[in-house]
C-alpha cells in the first residue's frame, strides 16, 4: 500500500509539475508537453494498478479538453468507437454461452479428442484459438472462447499454487493474436495496412499474397508460445484436470443449441462478410452483426418457464469496465497523435536511415511492438505505416518489406491488458494481475521481435 501511495504522488507531482511549468514559460509547443505529461501518468498508473485500470482510462474524457488535448467530437468518437459496439455484442454473445452452461459442453469437448492434462488443454485451447482467429476477428475469438476456458479453470480452483489458470487464460489471448497475423481478415490491422498502400500507394496485396507470408509466421510464433508454457508449467504439466466422469458425454439441452446455432450464425456473417455483400447486395458491418445477434438473445425464447436466452438483469455480469478502457485506449492515441507526440518519434528515426536494413527492421518492429502496448495496434499502424511508406519510397526497400513487419508486430503485445483486445477480454475474467501478463509477455514481446525480424529478412 506504502508503494502505490508513493506512486501515486510521484505520479501526481511529475504531472502537475510539467503542466505549471510549460504554462508559466507558455513554450509554443505546450501541448505536445502537456500530452506526455498525460500519457505517462496514464502509463504509471496502468503498470502499478494505483487505481482500477479502468478509472485510469477516464483520464482522457476528464482531462483531454480542458487541457486541450482533444476536441470533444473526437474524444466521443473514441469511447464510441465502432469496435467498443462489437466489444458489446461479444461480451452478450459470452454472457448467453455461460448461463446456458454451452460453454462447458465445448471445453469438455475439446478435452475428450486432446486429453485432459494441463499441456494438452493448453495446446488444445491455443490452437482452437489461432484457426478461429485466421477467419474472425480475434476480438470475437477471444469472447467465444473466454468462457469456455472460465469453466476449465473451475475445475481447478482448489489449487491455490496452480499456475495452470493464468496460463490457460493468456494462451487463449496470445492465440487469437497470433492467429489473427495468418490471414488479412484476422485481425483489424492487416485490412487497414492493405487499405493504406493500395490507396495511397497503388500497390495490391491478396489473401492468398498475405496468407503465403503470415501463416508460416504464425505456426512459428505459435510452437514458440507452447514451448515456453510448456517448459513453465514444469511438474505440473502431466496433472489430469478433469477425471473420468467429467469427460463422460452429455447431452445439449435445447437452449444449449440455439445460443451456439445463433453464435455460428453470426461467425458465418463475421466470415463471410464481403462475399454475402457482394452476392446480396446487403452491406453491414461486424459490430453490426454483433450487436444484431445481441438483440436477438432477448427475442428468442429458451424452454425455461417462456423466459428468453438472455434478460437484461444478466448483463450485471458484463465487464463494462473494458469497453472504458478500449476508449481509454483510443484516446490516449488520438491525443499523442493530434499534438505532434507520433511524428516527433518518427521524424527522430529518418535520422537512421543510413543504417542496414536488419538494423532498420529490429527498430520499427521494437517500436510497434512496445508502441502497441500503450495504444491501440489500429492506431499504430494508421500513423506508422503511412510514415514508414514514405521512408521506404527514399530508400532502396519496398513498401511491403518495412510495413508489413511491423503491421504483423503490432498484433504482438503481450505484455498489458491494453495493448490488444484479447488482453483486455481475458483480464476482464478476474483472474489475471497486470504482473502476469507482463512477466511472461515482456520476455514474448523480445522474442517476437527477434522472430518477426530474421523471418522479415529471410521471407519478405
Amino acid at each position: 500500500m506504502l508503494n502505490k501511495k508513493i506512486i501515486t504522488f510521484l505520479g501526481l507531482f511529475l504531472f502537475l509539475f510539467v503542466l505549471l511549468f510549460f504554462t508559466f514559460f507558455k513554450t509554443n509547443e505546450i501541448k505536445f508537453y502537456y500530452s506526455l505529461a498525460l500519457s505517462g501518468l496514464m502509463i504509471l498508473f496502468w503498470l502499478f494498478e494505483v487505481v482500477p485500470i479502468y478509472v485510469t482510462a477516464l483520464f482522457p474524457l476528464a482531462l483531454g479538453v480542458p487541457l486541450g488535448l482533444i476536441d470533444v467530437s473526437d474524444l466521443t468518437s473514441c469511447y464510441g468507437h465502432k469496435y467498443i459496439y462489437l466489444f458489446l455484442g461479444g461480451f452478450m454473445f459470452s454472457l448467453a454461452l455461460e448461463k446456458w452452461s454451452a460453454h462447458r459442453q465445448i471445453s469438455e469437448s475439446i478435452i475428450r479428442v486432446l486429453g485432459s492434462t494441463k499441456s494438452r488443454i493448453l495446446l488444445g485451447f491455443l490452437v482452437s484459438s489461432a484457426l478461429l482467429s485466421m477467419w474472425i476477428s480475434n476480438t470475437a475469438t477471444t469472447l467465444m472462447m473466454l468462457p469456455m476456458a472460465i469453466a476449465v479453470i473451475e475445475q481447478i480452483k482448489k489449487e491455490s499454487n496452480s499456475k495452470f489458470s493464468v496460463f490457460l487464460l493468456l494462451v487463449v489471448a496470445y492465440g487469437a493474436s497470433i492467429g489473427g497475423m495468418s490471414t488479412l481478415v484476422g485481425s483489424p490491422p492487416n485490412i487497414l495496412m492493405a487499405g493504406l498502400l493500395e490507396e495511397n500507394y497503388g500497390v495490391s496485396i491478396s489473401f492468398f499474397d498475405w496468407m503465403k507470408l503470415g501463416l508460416p509466421l504464425s505456426l512459428i510464433m505459435l510452437i514458440v508460445v507452447y514451448v515456453i508454457f510448456y517448459f513453465y508449467l514444469g511438474s505440473e504439466r502431466n496433472d489430469e484436470v478433469y477425471d473420468n466422469s467429467c469427460l463422460a458425454k452429455k447431452k445439449w439441452s435445447k437452449n444449449q443449441i440455439r445460443v451456439v446455432f445463433l453464435f455460428s450464425l453470426i461467425i458465418i456473417l463475421w466470415s463471410f462478410r464481403v462475399s454475402i455483400s457482394s452476392f446480396t447486395g446487403i452491406k453491414y458491418t461486424d459490430e453490426g452483426v454483433a450487436i444484431f445477434g445481441a438483440i436477438l438473445l432477448f427475442f428468442i425464447p429458451s424452454s425455461h418457464n417462456n423466459d428468453k436466452l438472455l434478460k437484461w438483469n444478466d448483463t450485471k455480469k458484463l465487464p463494462w469496465g473494458i469497453l472504458i478502457l478500449f476508449g481509454g485506449g483510443m484516446s490516449l492515441a488520438k491525443i499523442l497523435e493530434l499534438n505532434g507526440v507520433i511524428d516527433k518519434l518518427t521524424f527522430l528515426f529518418t535520422n537512421y536511415s543510413h543504417l542496414p536494413l536488419i538494423i532498420i527492421l529490429f527498430l520499427l518492429v521494437a517500436i510497434a511492438i512496445f508502441g502497441t502496448e500503450i495504444m491501440s495496434n489500429m492506431a499504430l499502424v494508421s500513423v506508422f505505416v503511412p510514415f514508414v511508406a514514405t521512408f521506404s519510397l527514399s530508400t532502396d526497400y519496398s513498401l511491403i518489406q518495412l510495413c508489413m513487419p511491423i503491421t504483423l508486430a503490432a498484433s504482438c503485445a503481450f505484455m498489458l491488458p491494453v495493448g490488444t483486445p484479447p488482453n483486455a477480454i481475458v483480464f476482464s475474467s478476474g483472474h489475471l494481475k497486470v504482473h502476469n501478463m507482463m512477466k511472461t509477455g515482456f520476455l514474448l514481446n523480445l522474442i517476437s521481435v527477434i522472430i518477426i525480424v530474421l523471418y522479415s529478412i529471410i521471407f519478405i
